[in-house]
């Protein structure tokens, strides 16, 4: 999949938040196909006539438990990148949704900023991981987790970006300084925070000063 998306799904119980993705969806591809589910039966519904590109989830819905209704929507829709969008932060949850292919977990609570960022890596083939998932996967021994920030993974172009961040330039001005899209430094500064296992902008910057990358 490349960065732009035909058809989507979000699934959430909460109106409120359900139409506000699905709202940051249209603005972010607007000529895709989004619909919603408020439970996870009609959200496999949706995804197994679909085949949605992205699919942005909720893990507290009705109808089956968090980790049996992902593991039913990758099934129902397993070519779909997935998302989790959700106000639960429990760790043994994170390590199976991982396994059953997750692409991403975000906090109902980040902000505009991060959430968009986040979508944007996913729908590039990215994943976006929370530092705990992180240290669960170094805890195992998983050989896609390194101790250390996986700064390896960024190219010359997102250290470019990493240093105006670091200058405190918001991403409109690194766009027209770098002559980049707008959409594409975002995508940039999600790949920034997933390496550098950083959950915002500030401590991107900071992890980055350690490390002598600006």
């Amino acid at each position: 999949m490349t960065g732009s998306v035909r058809t989507c799904l979000v699934a959430d119980d909460h109106a409120l938040m359900r139409n506000a993705l699905a709202d940051l969806l249209r603005m972010l591809w607007a000529d895709a196909e989004v619909q919603t589910a408020h439970d996870f039966m009609r959200a496999g519904a949706i995804a197994a006539e679909l085949q949605p590109d992205l699919i942005l989830c909720d893990l507290g819905m009705p109808g089956a438990g968090p980790i049996a209704g992902i593991a039913e929507l990758r099934r129902l829709a397993p070519d779909s990148r997935l998302l989790v969008v959700t106000a639960m932060n429990d760790d043994d949850l994170m390590l199976p949704l991982f396994d059953l292919g997750v692409a991403g977990f975000v906090s109902k609570a980040a902000s505009a900023e991060v959430l968009e960022a986040a979508i944007r890596l996913v729908v590039a083939g990215g994943h976006y991981l929370p530092p705990q998932l992180l240290g669960l996967l170094r805890g195992r021994g998983d050989p896609c987790s390194s101790v250390r920030p996986d700064t390896g993974r960024l190219s010359g172009r997102q250290i470019d970006v990493l240093r105006h961040m670091s200058l405190g330039h918001p991403n409109k001005e690194i766009a027209r300084m770098l002559d980049l899209s707008p959409a594409t430094v975002k995508t940039h500064v999600a790949a920034i925070l997933s390496a550098l296992h950083a959950a915002n902008r500030t401590e991107a910057v900071v992890r980055a000063h350690d490390l002598g990358l600006v």
